[in-house]
């Protein structure tokens, strides 16, 4: 990569671990589940998430309160209302919180409630929010942009570590393509290619590489198995009535299933996932079959 002095990854064993929590790190042998809904909607809703999902082996909760839309006249999010939501929810339950961050103003006050920032791949080259994330004192999530090279993905990544923040996760999540069947095209050689050109975790969000539950599972599977650190899957407890990407997220017990029947395949690339007690995942096979 031209110029990524930060980014670069030095030699084979060469690999960042990026902490979310005291029990919670990318990078490393236990691979990182991230799951919730696109937005937040309501307290009860993100309780209910919680409660669920604190029953699994998923280590964070995700759920958007700014929300970069392709409509002026789309649900924007909840905003600081829907920050104090995630914030009571982390306290009750204990579990990170991870949400996107649009503009430079908004860095304070969602730094002050979540555990991570997002960066949505609209914003991955908006450089001034880059380089101000970079003296967020917070990890950072960052996507690539929708129509992003590896080098141009890198080079944002090269941004934040330059401004003096060395916690940057990349996350794939699909690029722009002809074929409009799914929402986007996976680009599962990136994730491929990142972890040899990088040191830096790398994760996949398959809900909005194919923008259709069903398919959600077989790519989260596959993104394991090429070797991403982790996954960022929507999930909803009534997915229909989502106000926002409602097609592509998966219900609450389809989530507890997904996740149970990643275990075989990261254990056969030498990862394991988190391991909790009193799951029930029997209501919903069809993901192991997937």
């Amino acid at each position: 990569m031209i110029n990524a002095k930060l980014a670069s990854q030095s030699h084979s064993e060469h690999q960042t671990i990026v902490k979310l929590s005291e029990t919670v790190a990318f990078g490393g042998d236990e691979l990182v589940i991230i799951g919730g809904p696109c937005t937040v909607e309501s307290l009860e809703q993100m309780q209910m998430v919680a409660e669920t999902l604190s029953t699994a082996p998923v280590q964070a909760l995700r759920g958007g309160v700014y929300k970069p839309r392709t409509s002026p006249y789309a649900f924007q999010g909840m905003g600081e209302t829907g920050l104090d939501v995630l914030a009571k929810v982390r306290s009750q339950y204990n579990i990170p919180v991870v949400t996107e961050v649009m503009s430079i103003s908004q860095i304070p006050i969602v730094a002050a409630h979540a555990d991570m920032l997002q960066v949505g791949s609209r914003n991955m080259q908006n450089f001034d929010l880059l380089k101000a994330l970079g003296e967020a004192g917070k990890p950072i999530l960052l996507k690539r942009g929708l129509a992003s090279t590896i080098e141009e993905f890198v080079m944002a990544a090269e941004y934040i570590l330059s401004h003096g923040n060395p916690d940057v996760v990349l996350c794939e999540r699909g690029i722009r393509s002809f074929d409009n069947y799914t929402r986007n095209v996976l680009d599962l050689g990136a994730v491929a290619a990142l972890k040899q050109i990088t040191h830096l975790p790398v994760i996949v969000d398959p809900s909005h590489a194919v923008g259709k539950r069903e398919l959600v599972a077989p790519l989260a599977k596959a993104a394991v198995a090429c070797g991403a650190d982790g996954l960022i899957i929507e999930c909803h407890p009534e997915p229909e009535k989502s106000v926002s990407d409602a097609r592509q997220a998966l219900s609450l017990e389809d989530m507890l299933s997904l996740v149970d029947c990643l275990k075989p395949v990261a254990v056969a690339v030498g990862r394991s996932i988190a391991i909790k007690t009193g799951v029930d995942v029997k209501s919903a096979p069809i993901f192991c079959a997937a």
